[in-house]
């Protein structure tokens, strides 16, 4: 027992810092094949093969311990005392954890890293707790979800994100190229092998506001009804007879609501789940991005390196497979938390997923197809383990597009001027007819300058019995100030009281489409930023 718990000597070179040689193939290979993965087109209990837990995985890192000034490691510190991601957004940081800042470009941060030593290879474990428990602080401007953007801001924040994913793969010397994947023509109706648009159009001729698709939302339901506890939910086939049936009836029967949903069970259901998302004309997961992921994994940087890739790929995802991941990922949190009884860990469900979420239905050899099953699982990871902050629109990409719309503003202001210059006198005549003078002398920007005093907001609620209230703003003015103003101004009407508990304060105008704005956002700072913008207290659509 001694001699097996006995520390190995150190070496020389790791005392002093001298880098280390490169892995040779043959490791690489070896550790490649440590981590396997079911193809995803069974669904047998037994079909995805877990690593013994001696194995080791190329694609998760553990956090190095700390390491006094002689080179020896502090046996006081363990990587199991990570903290709970609940603390994701309190003030002080644990020992444990690492600040995320969402101010500062990523790409800059890579780019201006004094040392590129501080993103050296790891030590790398399936272990849950090897991957590192990040924190990010709100800013004066709070944070930003997806959905509190408008649409027309959000196409922006799709574009910028690829320039600067673009960007910060090129700080690692890695192109970034978007390999042509087969289009394949999904149906136009049905549910399986639609494509996620369609399906949404369908389904908002019954409910406008829908985000995910309802059968989808079916599914979730109908494994949290009784499946959450069910051992190896997502590795039983259930039976294959009734699969087929349901199938066939939720395609010709779905989009009439006439479809028996008491008689499903969840183990039909979570099979149907699977295959809905193999079946899509286009995976929900871009894998045309895979090989420079697999390249950055390759050369092992920290874990908080891969994390900001992935966040960008996230944010330049479309609407629809955004929300739809979304869903997916607080679906399978619902599963993990239920581990004990299930077995369902981030690690298994992670393993039976990756098939079914990034496919490419492009020839690729024997290791091709290991490495992108292995990044695949990685990533899904990776969502699973950081869905409380992967789905925050990073602050400097919003700026990046306040920056943009302030640029078309003023283009649209110096037009009548450029117009006049190139002597176009039926332009000219629009510019300076009385219909046209009477509009610009009606604008929000011109009636604001004029009738509310500097650091004065007047923000208006439509649906709230007192529609409009000046408010002054200081330093300490946060957004959930003043609906708290407009809740004790209401609070004569009882059901006024239930109204403004689902309200929210929005930016709209000015140098941004329209800002859900965080309830801890201070207002006199988001009002220096947008002082044209109007503000206005409305319901928020559901997720």
């Amino acid at each position: 027992m001694r001699k097996k718990n006995k520390q190995s000597i150190r070496d020389v070179r790791d005392i002093f810092g001298v880098s280390e040689s490169p892995v040779s193939n043959e490791h690489d290979d070896a550790s490649l094949n440590s981590t396997t993965l079911s193809d995803g087109s069974q669904d047998e209990e037994g079909s995805f093969a877990v690593p013994r837990s001696g194995s080791v995985s190329i694609l998760e890192s553990v956090p190095a311990p700390p390491v006094h000034s002689n080179g020896s490691v502090d046996p006081g510190q363990s990587a199991q005392n990570a903290v709970s991601d609940d603390d994701y957004l309190k003030n002080k940081i644990p020992p444990e954890t690492e600040e995320l800042s969402f101010e500062v470009s990523y790409s800059e941060m890579v780019t201006e890293a004094p040392k590129r030593s501080k993103f050296k290879k790891s030590d790398f474990k399936k272990e849950d707790y090897a991957l590192t428990k990040f924190i990010v602080r709100k800013t004066r401007f709070g944070l930003t979800e997806a959905g509190d953007l408008s649409a027309e801001d959000m196409k922006k924040i799709r574009h910028l994100s690829l320039i600067e994913l673009t960007a910060f793969f090129d700080a690692f010397g890695i192109q970034l190229k978007r390999n042509k994947t087969e289009k394949v023509k999904g149906r136009d109706n049905g549910i399986f092998g639609v494509p996620l648009t369609v399906l949404l159009d369908n389904d908002r001729k019954k409910d406008p506001g829908v985000k995910v698709p309802l059968v989808l939302q079916k599914f979730f339901e109908k494994v949290e009804e009784s499946g959450l506890e069910s051992e190896g939910i997502f590795r039983l086939s259930g039976c294959t007879a009734k699969v087929k049936q349901y199938r066939e009836e939720l395609d010709a029967k779905f989009n009439a609501d006439k479809f028996k949903w008491d008689r499903m069970c969840h183990r039909e259901a979570a099979v149907m789940l699977k295959a809905f998302f193999r079946e899509l004309p286009t995976s929900l997961f871009p894998v045309e991005y895979i090989p420079a992921f697999i390249t950055l994994m390759e050369r092992g940087p920290h874990i908080k390196v891969q994390f900001q890739a992935l966040h960008l790929m996230v944010m330049a995802l479309p609407d629809a497979n955004r929300d739809t991941a979304q869903a997916l990922m607080t679906f399978f949190n619902k599963v993990i938390a239920n581990e004990s009884k299930n077995r369902m860990s981030i690690w298994n469900i992670s393993t039976i997923m990756a098939p079914n979420l990034f496919f490419s239905r492009s020839k690729h050899s024997d290791y091709e197809e290991l490495q992108l099953a292995n990044t695949a699982a990685h990533i899904i990871r990776l969502m699973l383990k950081y869905q409380k902050i992967l789905w925050k629109v990073p602050s400097f990409l919003i700026m990046q597009v306040r920056r943009m719309n302030e640029a078309t503003m003023l283009l649209k202001k110096q037009l009548p001027s450029v117009k006049k210059l190139l002597r176009r006198k039926t332009i000219e005549r629009e510019v300076i007819s009385p219909k046209t003078s009477k509009v610009l002398q009606k604008s929000p920007s011109s009636r604001r300058m004029s009738d509310v005093p500097e650091g004065v907001i007047r923000v208006h609620a439509p649906l709230l019995s007192k529609v409009s209230m000046a408010i002054q703003l200081t330093s300490h003015t946060k957004a959930k100030d003043i609906l708290a103003k407009f809740q004790y101004e209401n609070s004569h009407g009882s059901s006024e009281c239930i109204k403004i508990q689902n309200q929210r304060l929005y930016e709209i105008g000015g140098n941004i489409g329209q800002h859900c704005l965080d309830p801890d956002a201070y207002m006199l700072d988001v009002y220096h930023v947008n002082p044209q913008a109007e503000w206005v207290i409305k319901p928020q659509p559901r997720s």
